[in-house]
């Protein structure tokens, strides 16, 4: 196992039985009940012991845009977390340099848990009509079963025929997620408007947004650095 310090739960000590480790990434930016549904859904669907909630650090598909800082963004994950016992949040990508890929994080994940710990990285049904071309996917379909949230009356033969094709032998579940409008933007821009936001995330983010002054133009940051699939 990796013995540098990655701000990662402990898990696996009991060696006779199975544990399933959750990973859902993403900007968090900021994080609301859209997010904490989808990692509920899939706890309870695929049987997960945890599920790990990582901030992105920098992500490189949002080079173009204005991104909170990321002690912020982890600070609300915190927070929206704290209640459930099966969630947790890790500095686990803020923390590491350069560029990382989905696929650095799983291969550091599979270096630093015992083999009885089975990884399931959560995203949405739309990344995974694109999962094939993402860096290394062999390799990430060789290191982790895939969770799809789909929404009621999305086409799966689409995302199924289209994983098919690529070649790439991914272990993707499907799961629906109730339609739920959230979207971190729609938060961020209501914010900006002075609009509420209460019943779109947690009562505790909606208090650090405003004890900091998120959303306001002139605390936003420009992230300069890069993180990609």
């Amino acid at each position: 196992m990796v013995a540098a310090p990655l701000h990662l739960p402990e898990l696996g000590a009991d060696a006779s039985r199975e544990y399933r480790l959750g990973i859902m990434g993403g900007t968090f930016d900021p994080i609301h009940y859209g997010h904490l549904v989808t990692a509920e859904q899939a706890r309870e669907a695929l049987d997960l012991d945890l599920v790990l909630f990582m901030p992105a650090g920098r992500p490189a598909f949002k080079l173009d845009e204005d991104v909170s800082d990321a002690e912020d963004r982890y600070a609300m994950t915190i927070l929206a977390t704290a209640a459930n016992s099966a969630f947790d949040a890790s500095r686990f990508e803020i923390d590491r340099e350069g560029v990382t890929y989905t696929i650095d994080t799983l291969r550091a994940l599979r270096e630093y848990y015992p083999d009885n710990v089975k990884l399931f990285f959560i995203t949405g049904a739309d990344a995974i009509l694109d999962l094939a071309t993402w860096h290394d996917a062999e390799g990430m379909a060789k290191l982790a079963t895939f969770i799809a949230a789909t929404r009621p009356g999305y086409d799966i033969d689409q995302a199924r025929a289209r994983l098919t094709n690529s070649g790439v032998a991914f272990d993707v579940r499907y799961i629906e997620i109730p339609a739920l409008a959230i979207s971190s933007t729609n938060i961020r821009e209501r914010v900006s408007r002075g609009k509420s936001v209460r019943y779109l995330t947690s009562e505790s983010v909606i208090g650090y947004i405003r004890k900091n002054g998120l959303y306001n133009r002139h605390v936003i940051e420009r992230v300069d650095g890069a993180q990609a699939h």
